[in-house]
């Protein structure tokens, strides 16, 4: 067997061990180490896992993920994330829907905060449901939002998958964060869009919050958002802000936003011996399977490219004589159908061997190409069978919440990604313009 059809036959026996039910850090380890064993010796390939394991402990950029972590599991505990919700349903119920647009604009808030979908979809879900329900939202609405809301994690800067994805392909961080800003923004502006369309054309599926309800005076109004708002506001201007600048490096930034999260955790009386241990459990555990999966993945990658898998693909393209934009479909279309039975780690590892060759040979912008790739990466949150960010949901969802629930109710929310990714294909500026102004990263 050539080695070029071994470079196929890596991709074909990793799904199957992933739908085996084999978890994929040892699913990418297993495989690498059998179709390594066609190149090279048994001592060989033992050395090349221990090198990867030490390649990846020295990457400085992969040092800013246990800081992230750190921050969202902290947060989690701070109170920050009620005093938000209070201050947007103060500000927002009364509007059409107005429950509904507090929690992606909460989710928005508090993702820029974290950058990790789990720890922001929890919060949010734990607070909003109980008082959605109170007011008798639609409840395929409730849980949309509730998923919509948490998936920004990803998309808001700051992002692990960001991260992660930078480490492997080589990039600047600081400038991919920078270039998901505006489609992020542009995202969340489709969300709320729709909630207010839906909510004005079918009132009864979210009805505003009656004024004698919100019994706060403007002053009252004034000092709940200034508790809750501007500390948040403070942590993202910390954690975002000096990378965006050229101030701090993502590490450091992410070093200063867990200094943050502990210092507003303490000021608001939350903070605790049993918190500080949970955390830091949390973070271990998170940090060990994130950079298990990534020892593997790199392993993937360099028999992938051993056995000629790069050329394969870039050679393929050319005699295909596909264009810029049907790669870029492809790419994309790989990528959502990847989100059904992937989690974002594994989407990341597995096709960036595939599609870095491709951005070099049709030499797309790889700024660009990255904002798309975490957009679709982003659905794979809320297309089952395996969405992360229905099964936070489940977790504390009540029975009355169903399955089809969550299922149907993310369904518009998939189409507004979907439609900005459209965007930001046809206008590439949106991805690539901050990252040009950056200066320093």
């Amino acid at each position: 067997m050539t080695p070029e059809m071994l470079a196929i036959m890596m991709f074909v026996a990793l799904f199957v061990l992933v739908f085996l039910g084999i978890p994929i850090s040892f699913s990418l380890l297993a495989t690498s180490f059998v179709f390594g064993l066609s190149v090279f010796s048994e001592k060989v390939v033992g050395s090349q896992l221990s090198g990867m394991i030490l390649q990846t402990a020295q990457q400085f950029l992969l040092s800013a993920v246990p800081p992230f972590i750190i921050m969202g599991c902290i947060l989690e505990r701070s109170g920050i994330a009620e005093r938000l919700f209070q201050t947007m349903q103060l500000w927002m119920g009364r509007f059409p829907g107005g429950l509904a647009l507090a929690t992606i604009t909460m989710g928005a808030i508090f993702a820029a905060s974290t950058g990790i979908v789990g720890a922001v979809e929890v919060v949010i879900g734990v607070m909003a449901i109980p008082v959605m329900l109170k007011y008798r939202y639609n409840k395929d609405l409730i849980a949309g939002t509730i998923c919509a809301g948490g998936s920004l994690g990803t998309m808001i800067p700051p992002s692990l998958v960001a991260v992660i994805y930078a480490s492997v392909a080589n990039m600047s961080v600081g400038k991919l964060l920078a270039g998901m800003v505006i489609p992020g923004l542009f995202m969340v502006t489709l969300f709320l869009i729709y909630i207010v369309i839906r909510c004005v054309l079918r009132p009864q599926d979210g009805p505003p919050v009656p004024s004698d309800q919100i019994n706060a005076s403007f002053c009252e109004k004034i000092v709940i958002s200034v508790t809750g708002l501007v500390p948040a506001s403070l942590l993202i201007a910390a954690v975002l802000g000096s990378i965006l600048l050229g101030i701090a490096s993502p590490t450091e930034a992410a070093s200063v936003g867990a200094l943050g999260a502990f210092l507003l955790t303490t000021a608001y009386g939350r903070l605790s011996w049993p918190v500080v241990t949970d955390t830091l459990r949390r973070t271990i555990l998170i940090n060990c399977m994130i950079m298990l999966i990534v020892v593997g993945g790199t392993m993937f990658s360099s028999v992938f490219r051993v056995l000629g898998g790069e050329k394969l693909v870039a050679t393929m393209v050319v005699d295909l004589g596909l264009g810029k934009g049907m790669v870029i479909f492809v790419c994309m279309a790989i990528v959502f159908a990847a989100g059904f039975v992937l989690d974002w780690v594994s989407i990341v590892l597995i096709c960036l061997p595939i599609f870095l060759p491709l951005v070099a040979v049709m030499k797309i912008d790889p700024i660009w190409f990255a904002v798309m790739m975490v957009i679709m990466i982003q659905t794979s949150y809320l297309t089952p069978p395996m969405a992360p960010s229905i099964f936070y949901l489940r977790s504390i969802a009540p029975p009355e919440i169903t399955y089809k629930d969550m299922c149907v109710g993310v369904a518009p929310y998939v189409v507004c990604q979907l439609l900005t990714l459209l965007v930001v294909i046809l206008f590439p500026e949106l991805a690539t313009y901050l990252p040009k102004q950056m200066s320093g990263f």
